[in-house]
């Protein structure tokens, strides 16, 4: 892994460790301000584990993103 390799991952850890945090904003909430939301990002995560041989489902993506399974989130957190 190169310099701006190890920057990118800290930035997303930071960017998902942030989202984990800020329980209160919503995924429609991120759609309607970025174009993207926590789901966005997982489905990101799939595809570049698969792309990089990797494969992991989406689910185990969430929970990567999440911090927690889906279902458990929305749980606490959907309003």
């Amino acid at each position: 892994m190169n310099n701006e390799e190890k920057i990118k991952a800290e930035v997303l850890d930071r960017l998902i460790e942030h989202l984990r945090k800020s329980t209160d904003l919503q995924n429609i909430d991120l759609m309607d301000l970025t174009g993207f939301c926590r789901n966005c990002l997982a489905k990101w995560y799939m595809e570049a584990s698969t792309k990089n041989s990797i494969p992991i489902g989406y689910e185990d993506a969430r929970q990567v993103i999440y911090g927690m399974s889906y279902e458990d989130w929305k749980k606490k957190y959907q309003k």
